[in-house]
C-alpha cells in the first residue's frame, strides 16, 4: 500500500491509502473522488487529466506514450511548468509513488459547468 492524496477543485484534500498496482483513475472512482474518465481508461478521452503537484514525483513517473500525448491535445489547462500534467489512467501505484500529491482540474471538456457531475461507468 501507498498514500496517495487527491486535491479537488476546492482545494480539499482526500489522503488514501492506495494498493501498489492499481491505476489512480480506479482509485478516484473507488473512493467518490470526482475523476471522469469518461474512456474508461482506454486512453481515448483526457477526461482523467490530474496534475502531479511535486516534479521529484512526476520524473519518477513513466514517461507519457504516444498515446497518451495524443490525449493531452483535448486538455484544458495543460500544466508544464512549476506543476505537471499527466493522465491518471496511466498513473499506477508504485512504492516509489508513496506520499504523491494530485491534483484535479477546476474543469474538464466532459465535466458540465452548472456543477452537474457525471457518475464514472
Amino acid at each position: 500500500m501507498i498514500n496517495v492524496t487527491f486535491v479537488d477543485k476546492d482545494i480539499e484534500e482526500k489522503n488514501i491509502k492506495v494498493p501498489v498496482g492499481v491505476s489512480m483513475l480506479e482509485v478516484a472512482h473507488e473512493n467518490d473522488i470526482e475523476l471522469e474518465g469518461a474512456c474508461e481508461g482506454s486512453l481515448a478521452c483526457s477526461t482523467c487529466h490530474v496534475i502531479v503537484m511535486d516534479m521529484d514525483y512526476y520524473n519518477k513517473l513513466q514517461d507519457p506514450t504516444d498515446e497518451e500525448m495524443t490525449c493531452w491535445i483535448l486538455l484544458l489547462g495543460l500544466q508544464r511548468r512549476k506543476f505537471w500534467s499527466h493522465l491518471g489512467c496511466q498513473i499506477v501505484a508504485r512504492p516509489e509513488l508513496d506520499g504523491i500529491c494530485l491534483a484535479l482540474p477546476a474543469a474538464s471538456r466532459n465535466f458540465a459547468v452548472d456543477g452537474f457531475v457525471p457518475k464514472p461507468r
